[in-house]
């Protein structure tokens, strides 16, 4: 069967999710921390390598005040309740985003998650958070354009690996799938270049209540997607 190495999540639906159980948003928020720690593990028993989670985008800043600052809380939520076991397990805790643009306290809260995570060996649990993929590559171009100013790089030389290598994922593989929960169809600013020949799956179910058997059916459609990467199967 179809191995998918690399596993990306777009966690949708914690706000809907709780105003039909007539629970506030946070309260959805708070279920979604949880099921990161299921789905991770779920993840891991099914073979994936590495996983990459949407946490916070950077077009997330536009809601309200209390809302963010409560989504700024839960990666210390997150971690203190789950990180023993995510070190049990074996789990790297990796970054992608504009961690520079957070507030000082989940700043350091994930940064700490990553260091001492540093030397396992098992899943990667990648955490996008103030991430965004238009800013993303903007800030590869940026750094880019520095080493053809400073005569390092000719623009002739500038190739998809390069563009790659300077990307926040440069050390993951690009994305074999992309699941997105509560039954939007759309990208959102997420992992665009990684996702250029990603096979898509999406889901009814919001995150809260996406489980280990619903990633498992996901994984299985998955193993039997022809992936021809633009060529032909003749």
């Amino acid at each position: 069967m179809k191995e998918c190495k690399h596993l990306a999540i777009i966690m949708d639906g914690n706000g809907r999710w709780a105003k039909s159980k007539g629970l506030p948003r946070t309260a959805g928020h708070k279920a979604g921390a949880d099921n990161v720690r299921n789905i991770a593990i779920a993840a891991n028993e099914l073979g994936v390598k590495y996983l990459t989670l949407y946490a916070f985008s950077t077009e997330n800043w536009k809601r309200s005040a209390d809302e963010v600052g409560y989504l700024m809380k839960l990666p210390g939520y997150l971690f203190n309740v789950f990180m023993p076991e995510f070190m049990e397990r074996g789990f790297r805790i990796r970054l992608i985003g504009d961690i520079d643009g957070l507030p000082e306290g989940t700043r350091k809260v994930i940064l700490k998650a990553a260091e001492d995570s540093k030397n396992n060996t098992g899943l990667n649990l990648i955490i996008a958070i103030n991430y965004g993929s238009r800013d993303e590559i903007r800030r590869a171009m940026v750094q880019i354009a520095e080493e053809v100013k400073e005569g390092n790089v000719n623009p002739e030389e500038i190739t998809e690996e390069m563009i790659s290598s300077h990307l926040d994922t440069k050390e993951f593989p690009d994305v074999d799938l992309l699941i997105r929960t509560s039954g939007e169809q759309r990208i959102s600013n997420y992992l665009l270049w990684q996702i250029a020949y990603a096979e898509m799956e999406f889901v009814k179910e919001s995150w809260p209540a996406f489980t280990p058997e619903i990633l498992a059916k996901c994984l299985d459609e998955y193993s039997h997607r022809d992936r021809r990467f633009g060529g032909r199967n003749e």
